[in-house]
């Protein structure tokens, strides 16, 4: 009889710590190059799905969301510009409320222009890591609030690039250079 519960009490302490880690993290895969050179194609990242729950995205956050292009591949880019900031590209640099955004982090300088527009409430402004190269918010549209699945926390696979995943901190930025 002792052995019967033992496992029991196994069990039940598996099942309760598998559904826990089901609503706290996902694993998620890079698909294409948007954000090299931060994360490589097939680099398998977990995603926090509970940070969200504390308190909003922040700029230079990497945020696994649903495209609001449609489809059920999800997308993996850097928020850039929150709702009610303005987010214009001109002349290789981006401007956040119109401070210029030093990305040392970045594959290269974006080679295109975005008029300025006011992000809207509840709404990112997520931009891949290799600016030239992503299907991102330059190309029109926004991620919705509602749309994002969590924060990338940790880089698992391959080996050679476990740690914490390539998040930034680029409110820091923005208000040192208002100084």
């Amino acid at each position: 009889m002792k052995i019967i519960w033992e496992m029991l009490v196994t069990l039940g302490v598996a099942l309760v710590a598998f559904f826990l880690l089901q609503i706290t993290i996902q694993s998620s895969i890079v698909v294409g190059s948007s954000m090299l050179p931060n994360l490589e194609h097939g680099q398998r990242i977990l995603v926090s799905k509970v940070s969200y729950k504390f308190h909003e995205p922040e700029r230079g956050d990497v945020v696994v969301f649903v495209p609001p292009t449609g489809g059920t591949s999800e997308y993996i880019k850097r928020v850039i510009a929150l709702p009610g900031d303005t987010i214009e590209i001109k002349k290789d640099i981006v401007y956040v409320n119109d401070k210029p955004l030093e990305e040392p982090y970045i594959a290269s300088a974006p080679h295109y222009s975005f008029d300025k527009i006011e992000i809207p409430p509840d709404n990112y402004f997520v931009l891949g890591d290799n600016r030239n190269n992503s299907n991102d918010s330059h190309k029109g549209w926004t991620a919705p609030r509602k749309n994002i699945v969590g924060k990338a926390w940790l880089s698992i696979w391959p080996p050679e690039d476990w740690g914490v995943a390539p998040n930034r901190d680029l409110s820091e930025q923005l208000a040192a250079s208002t100084n």
